[in-house]
């Protein structure tokens, strides 16, 4: 008997503190290695300015993957790897080592204290739409088709570096 495909979840990955690319490569081989994780695939890295914050400039990137990880673990498990990496919080939108938000899990809607899927401003940032489009090109999101949704932020300053960062 053939068992269903795990559920596919999307991580967006930020960083605007100390070696972001070194940083953003590490996580990603960090939620790779997750038990519970099947596969994990990365987008290009991309250079953009804070929104609704101040700071130096973030790298962003998203990851798709495989796993059997329910989403509250999988959110317990991410924000270990942002602990891991220095990341602190000491205010809404502060400049951070790691950012990592789970953005899609599956058709999975939940709305708790913890936790909203699918992620609730993914819609409005370039920085989040354009990686995920790299990783799922005909993705539908609740707000619309990606390719639409893209679209509509192009007037968000973005950058693709490319999987590598100078």
């Amino acid at each position: 008997m053939h068992s269903p495909a795990p559920p596919r979840a999307y991580i967006g990955l930020g960083s605007n503190l100390g070696d972001s690319g070194a940083t953003l490569r590490a996580a990603l081989g960090e939620i790779a290695a997750l038990p519970g994780v099947q596969a994990c695939t990365a987008s290009p890295f991309y250079r953009s300015a804070p929104v609704d914050a101040s700071g130096p400039d973030f790298i962003n990137a998203a990851a798709a993957l495989d796993t059997t990880l329910e989403p509250l673990l999988l959110l317990d498990a991410l924000q270990a790897i942002e602990l891991r990496h220095g990341r602190e919080r000491p205010y809404r939108n502060a400049p951070r080592t790691l950012d990592l938000d789970l953005l899609l899990y599956g058709d999975a809607v939940m709305d708790t204290p913890r936790l909203i899927l699918p992620h609730p401003r993914m819609h409005e940032r370039a920085f989040v739409l354009r990686p995920l489009q790299d990783l799922a090109p005909s993705i539908a999101l609740p707000q619309g088709p990606i390719g639409d949704l893209v679209a509509a932020v192009a007037g968000q300053e973005i950058e693709r570096l490319g999987v590598e960062i100078p």
